[in-house]
């Protein structure tokens, strides 16, 4: 079956499992759940294909390796935050309070369920450039690893100081909100961090199409670059969402907003002023 083919057919089997599941459940993090295991299992499906056809695979392999070392730590810091242990993002409680059932339904189906799992597709689509594009490794893939590989690095020590706030907060040894470490350059570090590496996972598939005789137009910048920008939306978007439940709750968050970048990490501002 062709790599693409096979992605897509897994991405609606998957899809299905996510909305059915949701209905019988009541619980609609099922696709949290596989956020960070179905890219891995799309990369693969496109870097054993080219293993499978002789090609040359050695971006591909590195890619799949990279992703699979993404997705390994994203689903550990899921899993000890009880992400599997049926434990609902608490976004999705919010918003079902403020939708009617039937509204929510549609919201559940077409937004959480299918946007989201395709975009999951769209996000791994360098692996499918790569694949028609076969060539050999370069330096510009040196430099994309490290920064890969940096970005990952910078976001396992995001997610690890904000857990362990938030265990401090469950001690009673701490409160509020963090700002500090990372987060006294950023409101969301690791949200910055994560759409970084696909940003980077893009790169690759820009390098191997100009490897391959591709030009600006189609090499440097191609339509798989659709991913990584709908992904960079996507956040942005849940990081206002999720600013705006925590400006309610904290007072104190609106000054933070105020000195503080919300995910570029930056210098923080002393005049108040207030910065993006």
């Amino acid at each position: 079956m062709d790599p693409l083919l096979l992605v897509i057919v897994l991405a609606a089997v998957a899809s299905a499992f996510c909305w059915v599941a949701s209905l019988v459940s009541g619980d609609t993090s099922w696709v949290d759940r596989l956020w960070s295991i179905v890219p891995v299992a799309y990369v693969w499906v496109f870097a054993v294909s080219a293993v499978a056809d002789d090609a040359d695979a050695g971006r591909l392999i590195l890619m799949a390796v990279l992703v699979t070392a993404w997705g390994a730590r994203l689903t550990f810091n899921f899993a000890r935050k009880g992400g599997y242990s049926g434990v609902e993002d608490y976004r999705w409680a919010i918003l079902r309070g403020r939708m009617s059932p039937v509204l929510f339904q549609v919201f559940n189906l077409l937004f959480i369920v299918l946007y989201q799992m395709t975009l999951l597709v769209l996000i791994t689509l360098p692996a499918a450039m790569a694949r028609t594009h076969p060539a050999p490794l370069t330096a510009a893939d040196v430099i994309i690893t490290v920064l890969f590989v940096g970005f990952l690095l910078g976001e396992s020590v995001a997610d690890q100081q904000q857990w362990d706030f938030h265990r401090a907060k469950a001690r009673g040894t701490a409160d509020g909100f963090l700002t500090t470490g990372l987060f006294a350059y950023s409101r969301h570090p690791n949200f910055f961090f994560e759409q970084a590496q696909w940003w980077a996972f893009y790169a690759f598939g820009a390098t191997a199409a100009v490897a391959s005789g591709g030009g600006v137009w189609g090499g440097v910048i191609n339509p798989t670059i659709v991913g990584a920008i709908l992904l960079t939306l996507l956040f942005v978007g849940s990081t206002v969402f999720t600013e705006s439940i925590s400006a309610e709750k904290y007072p104190a968050y609106a000054q933070y907003q105020r000195t503080t970048s919300m995910l570029v990490p930056l210098p923080r501002r002393r005049d108040g002023a207030r910065v993006s």
